[in-house]
């Protein structure tokens, strides 16, 4: 399974596209990022931009285009700070659910807190030892405690780079008073949860967030050259020093730094303020680097509550499927009866081909029928073939148009009791042709379902043999069929009628 994951963030829009193993373990085959700077200017309830949210629809359009050549399943998306604080956040994620379609889940501070520390605390090794995460954000910056398991405390403040620069940045390079005041802020802002962290005790502190690495980088030269980031510790000490650095520095100086990204040149000294004020707070003495955040929560958190979908799209990478088999262990159904009904209809058409004459489509609408017919018994048994229409007409089929799903509901629908009638409102809306190509195939599924009527699946395998006298159907069995038998000739009928031949029904048990 495949799956792309993308954290639409105050700062930057993120992609990361997975494959997901069968074991639920994932490797990451692609990503992306672009910064847009979404909330420049929009924090506090004000509106996004339109030039952000331009750039924004241009780097989702880009992602989705990039997700679709990997043939991802599915697109998990999230919003943050910049979009759940904006007057026209909610216009924002219903245009793009309309133009782009994609579903953009804005999360609160806590949820994305939470998120943010299961990555991180899975791709540091934190195991059952208690670790601080730090992300940091354009609109917010989220600080966690917990182990590998569990997020034990979490919040999220309102003191992203973008606010810090916006509300104090004022001069060029930093005043001091300005910094001194930037440092209150923080302190008032997260200083009661700083402590009861360090109260609570943790192994180390853990950063992941584009900020963090760009800083870091400032104080490594081996991160500098590009060398790895994960589980790198940088001492508290060499951040203190590129905060000093960069607080000395004016834009132009800070731009000829080596290894610090243009784009985050004006960010990039609120950043140094925040994370040296936050690790003096958590009296740390390191700071190991992580490159795991919110879109790796994402994934971590979508396998956790989706595994057993996830194995079945191992076992069924075709959409349609998928899609069919899904629906019927949503509703509990049989699967040995399903699939010997579904088996032995294919059979059926095969053999009859030359009669009905039906294409290689109506042979998969058949397939999928057969497995799905009786599933209306989760509702109740009396009249659960109208139950089983019903849930095939409103169970979420993916990769069919609606006129195919339509077409497979009265199938299932008509493998038991009347016959299709032109009195029946959703048979009487199909074309001649599809009207046809539901009689033959509930003709043949009815006649399916005789054929296992113990529910034992006694009957192995059929063959067929053409005569003048008709159509002979020869079982071969495990067991006696007197049921099956019984129930094939009790059920014949409307497929003689779509024929134009007689049946007759024989098994080497009762010749």
């Amino acid at each position: 399974m495949r799956l792309a994951a993308i954290d639409i963030g105050t700062n930057s829009v993120h992609m990361i596209i997975v494959r997901v193993r069968p074991d639920l373990s994932f490797e990451v085959v692609d990503r992306e990022k672009e910064m847009v700077r979404l909330g420049a200017g929009g924090l506090d309830g004000r509106r996004l931009a339109p030039t952000a949210v331009t750039a924004a629809f241009e780097t989702l359009a880009k992602f989705k285009r990039l997700a679709e050549t990997h043939q991802v399943d599915e697109i998990l998306a999230s919003a943050t700070s910049a979009v759940r604080e904006a007057e026209n956040g909610g216009d924002f994620v219903a245009a793009v659910r309309r133009d782009l379609g994609i579903r953009v889940r804005v999360i609160s501070g806590k949820e994305e807190a939470r998120l943010i520390h299961l990555a991180a605390a899975y791709a540091s090794g934190v195991g059952g030892h208690p670790a601080v995460v730090v992300d940091i954000g354009g609109g917010s910056v989220e600080i966690t405690l917990g182990t590998a398991a569990r997020m034990q405390i979490g919040e999220s403040f309102k003191v992203g780079v973008i606010r810090l620069t916006e509300r104090f940045v004022t001069s060029d390079p930093l005043s001091r008073s300005d910094e001194q005041r930037m440092v209150r802020h923080i302190r008032r802002q997260t200083g009661a949860h700083l402590r009861a962290l360090v109260k609570r005790g943790f192994s180390r502190v853990i950063g992941t967030s584009g900020t963090i690495h760009a800083i870091s980088a400032l104080a490594s030269d081996q991160l500098r050259e590009g060398g790895d980031l994960r589980n790198r510790r940088i001492p508290a000490k060499s951040l203190s020093r590129v905060r000093r650095l960069l607080t000395s520095l004016t834009i132009e100086e800070r731009l000829a730094l080596p290894g610090l990204d243009p784009r985050r040149a004006d960010v990039t000294v609120a950043g140094a303020v925040l994370l040296d004020t936050l690790l003096d707070g958590l009296k740390a003495d390191s700071l190991t680097l992580c490159d795991f955040a919110l879109r790796e929560g994402l994934i971590l958190d979508y396998i956790k509550k989706n595994g057993a979908h996830i194995r079945t799209v191992e076992r069924y990478p075709d959409v349609r499927r998928r899609s069919v088999i899904e629906l019927a262990e949503r509703c509990r159904y049989l699967a040995p009866h399903a699939q010997q009904v579904a088996r032995t209809a294919l059979a059926l058409f095969d053999a009859t081909r030359p009669d009905h004459g039906l294409d290689d489509q109506s042979r998969e609408w058949l397939e999928f029928a057969g497995l799905l017919h009786d599933i209306g018994v989760h509702i109740s048994y009396e009249r659960h073939h109208k139950h089983s229409q019903y849930l095939i007409e409103h169970g979420d089929l993916r990769g069919f148009d609606p006129d195919e799903i339509l077409l497979m509901a009265l199938v299932a629908r008509y493998h038991r009791q009347s016959p299709p009638k032109k009195s029946h409102p959703e048979f009487a809306t199909l074309s001649p042709e599809r009207r046809r190509v539901v009689r033959v195939l509930g003709a043949l599924l009815r006649l399916a379902e005789g054929l296992d009527r113990s529910h034992a699946q006694v009957v192995d395998h059929l063959e067929t043999e053409r005569t003048e006298a008709g159509l002979i159907v020869r079982l071969r069995t495990t067991s006696d069929p007197e049921l099956e038998l019984w129930a094939a000739n009790r059920h014949a009928a409307p497929l003689i009628k779509e024929l134009g031949r007689p049946l007759r029904f024989e098994s080497p048990r009762t010749v």
